[in-house]
């Protein structure tokens, strides 16, 4: 029989009414045939508030850096502790105390501290840089990078910087050197270790985007650690430094070492 009965008019299979959710002209978003949207904003849902949620990420919307809490690490903790360093120094608190107990414990001058406190000397360790600056500086022109000056270049003021901030602070903080040394101040950070830190350091920074193999990474960083190691030791073994004026170097150089390996870990695309 037909649709004559006296019950409410049923809702035929494939038809929609025009104000079901869904409908043309209803306000929603979504189809009145039930198919999922075409476009992804129709396929967002809401929140409990009615804004638009989507899964991220979301294309053009900033994400946080895997990599950044690893760079406030190298940039601020070093930072963190030069700045007690300093304070300490400056206060004679507690560790400058104990920081001379551990110098007259340590020094014993001889011919094999000596020659390891040499290496951190402007003769010796600036010319291994400038010999790293130039191979890397030819080594990515010739491969054809944009800007292949700008590594070496980059590295080289880094050096030429190590004056500019090592002489005002031996000045503004006047620090006594160990007994062996006589009167006099300004030892405090160290020249040497600073001057040693950035030559290596930076030289093996240049090398290491263009050496292949892990092992070849990780002898050069092993050497560059190494010797920095040495300097320090040899600098407080000889009686020149305090091992706080060692330390508060290292912490600058690993914060400007830091900024300088962000910025040259990428080998030129060419």
């Amino acid at each position: 029989m037909g649709d004559t009965g006296s019950g409410p008019p049923q809702l035929r299979p494939g038809r929609a009414l025009a104000h079901t959710p869904g409908a043309s002209g209803s306000g929603s978003p979504h189809r009145s045939d039930g198919r999922p949207p075409q476009t992804p904003r129709g396929a967002r849902h809401t929140d409990p508030v009615g804004r638009p949620r989507t899964t991220p990420p979301v294309r053009g919307r900033p994400t946080t850096p895997s990599g950044r809490p690893a760079a406030l690490l190298l940039l601020g903790a070093p930072a963190l502790l030069f700045a007690l360093i300093t304070w300490q120094v400056l206060a004679h608190g507690p560790l400058a105390r104990a920081d001379g107990r551990l110098s007259d414990s340590l020094v014993q001058r001889g011919a094999p501290t000596q020659f390891l406190a040499d290496l951190g000397n402007v003769t010796v360790a600036v010319p291994v840089l400038a010999l790293v600056l130039v191979c890397v500086a030819w080594r990515t022109r010739a491969t054809g990078g944009d800007h292949w000056w700008r590594p070496s270049a980059a590295a080289a003021l880094l050096m030429a910087a190590v004056p500019l901030w090592v002489v005002p602070l031996k000045e503004l903080i006047a620090r006594s050197g160990p007994p062996i040394m006589g009167p006099g101040t300004g030892f405090y950070p160290s020249g040497h270790t600073a001057t040693a830190s950035i030559a290596y350091g930076g030289a093996v920074l240049l090398l290491l985007p263009w050496l292949r193999g892990t092992l070849a990474r990780r002898a050069v960083v092993v050497l560059a650690v190494v010797l920095n190691l040495g300097v320090g030791f040899g600098l407080v073994r000889q009686g020149y430094h305090w091992p706080l004026d060692v330390v508060a170097s290292w912490c600058v150089c690993a914060t400007l070492l830091s900024s300088l390996w962000f910025r040259v870990r990428r080998r030129p695309a060419g």
